[in-house]
């Protein structure tokens, strides 16, 4: 696997692979890599010949009072990680790389609606920190085929709708999210956890199992699942930021004659911030 770290050691390594016949396929990264992520390279690495990955600790995204500062980075073990997993190619910019003019010059790209309510209304202005770089990227590398995870539901739908809206000749893949054996939804931002908030954190998935299998059961006064779920994460000691259930292919708020349904969550456990979310697609017999 090799490393580039400029835009145009990018491009030319890329382009040989082009010019050989290869498929590209693209994971787009911010480092710290887990089992998920490997994951993304691995399904990338079944629909392509030649996986490219970027880690880049995207400044744009993050808010003035979050974790940009303290977001873990570890080069070394992810290079490694990323080889087992079969990428060929590591770009790892600099911010001075991807912003040569600076952020306040930057140009934004903004996904209207999709990116609103949920983490979009929590975090204000992070999706288009996400959208502006994921675009950025796309054009960097031009890949064939880009993979995203399921875990950032909304981040992937931002970037589906970025990606048809501007009509850019590149597949959207999303990969289901990688669990611990307990449930919790696997991040970088685990690592924040202490012991004691680790066993409480599968609070979160085991909230939205039982939701689903309220709703899977007929039950549709989504006000009263929601209520319920957000008594019980209080209970376990968490801090819900929002949990809704939305339909999955627009994010828009369910309704009864929706089938297609997506519970998300995110909940504050001490100083971090966990998120998940359980796709729910009801049966013929119940829609």
């Amino acid at each position: 696997m090799n490393l580039v770290r400029t835009v145009a050691d990018l491009r030319a390594a890329v382009s040989r692979a082009r010019s050989e016949g290869k498929r590209i396929g693209f994971v787009p990264t911010m480092g710290n890599l887990h089992a998920g992520h490997v994951a993304l390279v691995k399904k990338a690495g079944q629909r392509a010949d030649y996986v490219v990955a970027s880690i880049f600790v995207n400044p744009l995204q993050f808010g003035p009072n979050e974790d940009l500062d303290s977001y873990p980075r570890t080069l070394a073990a992810d290079q490694e990680k990323l080889f087992e997993a079969g990428c060929h190619l590591l770009f790892a910019p600099s911010v001075e790389e991807m912003y040569p003019h600076g952020q306040d010059l930057q140009t934004i790209v903004r996904v209207p609606g999709v990116s609103e309510g949920l983490c979009g209304g929590s975090r204000p202005g992070h999706f288009d920190g996400v959208s502006t770089v994921v675009t950025k990227l796309l054009n960097m590398v031009l890949p064939d085929l880009a993979v995203f995870g399921e875990k950032d539901f909304q981040q992937l739908a931002v970037i589906r709708t970025m990606v048809r809206d501007l009509n850019m000749p590149i597949q959207i893949i999303g990969e289901p999210i990688v669990r611990a054996e307990d449930g919790l939804a696997l991040s970088s931002r685990n690592g924040y956890l202490s012991s004691e908030e680790r066993a409480i954190a599968p609070t979160l998935h085991r909230t939205l199992v039982k939701l689903a299998d309220a709703i899977r059961q007929g039950e549709r006064d989504y006000p009263a699942l929601l209520a319920a779920g957000r008594e019980a994460l209080m209970a376990a000691g968490m801090r819900p930021d929002y949990l809704e259930i939305r339909n999955a292919q627009d994010l828009q708020p369910a309704r009864d004659d929706h089938h297609e349904l997506v519970i998300l969550a995110a909940a504050f456990l001490g100083k971090t911030r966990l998120i998940d979310n359980l796709l729910v697609d009801l049966p013929a017999s119940a829609r």
